[in-house]
């Protein structure tokens, strides 16, 4: 799928919007030709060449790095929803046939379980975030969320949620409505098994009432 009109448009209309006033660029006098922002001042902002942003604003997203998109979210004032657009035209540009055609070959990453779009918009939030499969497994966390989850990481990529929660001593310290967040993660797990059922019959962990107690076991941070 080539996107560049869609790219294009899309760079276009956030540059005309954001006002020199808007963005902090000094005026010195003269009247502009231009609608918002020239292209040399949305390069300055974003901290890159006007040749490279200009090649950018013309629909070419095809290799550029988080750290470029983040600086140019940041130069065009973009709010999260259009960071994630952007982000998700990215993945879109560098994932077409043209894009993989261009590029050589590379070890896959041993990021499992999530798309490098998805991996990105984590990483633009400021706040922790993570995201999990059905089962309870956080296949991938920005850098505030694995700081939140410390303790449930042991050194891998991701951990599960609910062994975290009914196994780990620890998990009723974390979590203040300890019992209310048993219940949902429970419910949850019971919904995820009757989708993925596989033998019939067949007793799960999760498949009674959360336990009523806390967790008091001895045991350290749960593993995948």
């Amino acid at each position: 799928m080539d996107n560049r009109d869609e790219v294009r448009d899309f760079l276009t209309t956030r540059r005309q919007r954001l006002t020199p006033e808007q963005a902090g660029v000094p005026l010195y006098g003269g009247k502009r030709r231009v609608k918002g922002l020239r292209r040399e001042e949305v390069a300055m902002l974003a901290g890159m060449s006007t040749d490279y942003y200009t090649r950018l604003e013309r629909g070419n997203l095809t290799g550029v790095s988080p750290s470029v998109l983040d600086g140019l979210a940041r130069a065009l004032r973009l709010d999260e929803a259009e960071r994630a657009h952007l982000l998700n035209l990215a993945e879109t540009a560098n994932t077409s046939p043209r894009a993989a055609a261009a590029r050589p070959a590379r070890r896959p990453s041993n990021r499992a379980g999530v798309r490098p779009g998805v991996q990105r918009i984590l990483d633009t939030i400021y706040a922790p975030a993570y995201a999990r499969n059905g089962r309870m497994d956080v296949l991938a966390t920005n850098r505030l969320g694995r700081a939140l989850f410390a303790d449930a990481h042991s050194g891998g990529s991701g951990f599960n949620l609910a062994r975290y929660l009914f196994l780990d001593p620890r998990s009723p310290d974390f979590y203040r409505e300890w019992e209310r967040v048993a219940r949902d993660c429970a419910a949850a797990l019971r919904t995820e098994a009757g989708r993925n059922r596989t033998t019939a019959g067949s007793p799960t962990w999760w498949a009674s009432s959360p336990p009523a107690a806390r967790p008091s076991a001895p045991g350290g941070p749960p593993t995948t």
